[in-house]
């Protein structure tokens, strides 16, 4: 780069002696340890999920209930029963 005329403020800035103003580091922070932490409604959450996966999928009380009923011919579901409860899923 080629500057031409008479620019004393740019021709100061390449000709002073001494140092150019370094940075120099003053203030050192300390670095902090990474802290992980559980608020008392997470851990309240986490025994309430311990819980619910000791529970069983299939109720199988239930089932067999049901089973020896539709074996005897004693299960008797209502159409009334059947859509209101599809009505609930909609």
């Amino acid at each position: 780069m080629k500057i031409w005329g008479d620019n004393p403020k740019i021709y100061g800035v390449y000709n002073k002696p001494g140092p150019t103003g370094k940075f120099t580091q003053k203030d050192v922070v300390a670095s902090k340890k990474d802290e992980f932490s559980i608020s008392g409604l997470a851990k309240e959450y986490q025994v309430a999920m311990r819980a619910l996966r000791n529970i069983p999928d299939i109720r199988e009380d239930k089932v067999k209930e049901i089973s020896r009923k539709i074996e005897r011919g004693e299960y008797y579901v209502s159409a009334e029963d059947i859509a209101e409860k599809l009505i609930q899923l909609c």
